[in-house]
C-alpha cells in the first residue's frame, strides 16, 4: 500500500451517495472555532481566511447558540428547597 495525496476525482467517489456533503465539515469546524474563540469575527477571518461578512455571520450565529436553553448550565432547585449550583460551566471544546 503507497500513501499519496488524494485526487479531487477519489474524493468525490468516495463521498457519492453520502447525506453530508465535503462543506458541512468545514463549515462545522468554523462555528467550532468561533464557539471556542468567544464569537470573534476578526481571529475567524485571519484563521481561516473567509470573507469578513462570513466571518461576522459565523460569529453571530455562535452567540446565538451560546444563547440557546441548551448552552444555559444552571440546575433547577433540588427538592429540598436549596438553590441551584451557579457555578459557571466549561466550555465544550
Amino acid at each position: 500500500m503507497t500513501t499519496r495525496a488524494v485526487s479531487e476525482n477519489w474524493l468525490t467517489e468516495t463521498c457519492r451517495g453520502l447525506t453530508a456533503t465535503l462543506e458541512r465539515p468545514r463549515v462545522d469546524r468554523q462555528i467550532e472555532e468561533a464557539l471556542t474563540c468567544g464569537a470573534d469575527p476578526l481571529h475567524l477571518a485571519a484563521v481561516f481566511g473567509i470573507d469578513d461578512t462570513t466571518a461576522i455571520r459565523y460569529a453571530t450565529i455562535a452567540r446565538q447558540l451560546q444563547e440557546t436553553p441548551a448552552e444555559q448550565h444552571t440546575a433547577p432547585a433540588s427538592a429540598n428547597g436549596s438553590q441551584p449550583d451557579t457555578t459557571p460551566a466549561l466550555p465544550i471544546t
